[in-house]
């Protein structure tokens, strides 16, 4: 019966899925709402256009990821991993992640999101090699963010906090790569 269930995507597979995909949705309509009410948020269509792209971008991942494997210890590395690459992004696009958006240091941190996925392709996303792309990941993200603490010593310090991500990610593979 929950094999039945798990193929035709019902239960709760798909109930998470429904949820997260309508969290989307609705993240993406708050800035319209908060537009109705204050001046401090002023988003033109770009900012929706990319705001979906990202957020689609993550809800595509997680719906690969549940679909490639049943390991735990796999969907939550590959969890981590999104939400360094999501964070990464987004504060990139907002804020900078050093200084302001439109530094172009802050471009060594796209490159760690680079050396996640470059490395997991090469790996051919197995976890053992997952692992070590980001592994690889965080050190190219922490050195980022050491190097950006003169210039920059708030952005730095929490871009150094963020470089935890990855290496959760890693130890989550890890493990993977362990059960099997």
């Amino acid at each position: 019966m929950a094999q039945a269930a798990e193929r035709t995507g019902r239960g709760w597979g798909q109930a998470a899925r429904v949820a997260l995909w309508s969290l989307a949705g609705l993240l993406l309509l708050a800035p319209l709402v908060a537009m109705r009410f204050t001046t401090e948020v002023n988003w033109g269509p770009e900012d929706f256009i990319f705001a979906g792209l990202v957020f689609g971008t993550v809800g595509l991942v997680a719906e690969l990821t549940v679909r490639r494997t049943r390991s735990l210890a796999a969907r939550a590395g590959a969890a981590f991993a999104v939400a360094a690459a999501f964070a990464i992004v987004w504060a990139n696009a907002a804020v900078g992640m050093i200084g302001d958006e439109g530094n172009p240091y802050n471009l060594l941190f796209v490159g760690a999101i680079a050396v996640a996925l470059g490395g997991a392709a090469i790996a051919r996303f197995r976890a053992g090699g997952t692992a070590l792309a980001m592994a690889a990941a965080g050190t190219v993200h922490a050195a980022a963010a050491l190097g950006g603490i003169s210039a920059d010593p708030r952005g730095g310090e929490i871009s150094l906090v963020l470089a935890l991500l990855w290496l959760a990610s890693a130890a989550l593979f890890r493990r993977a790569a362990r059960e099997g």
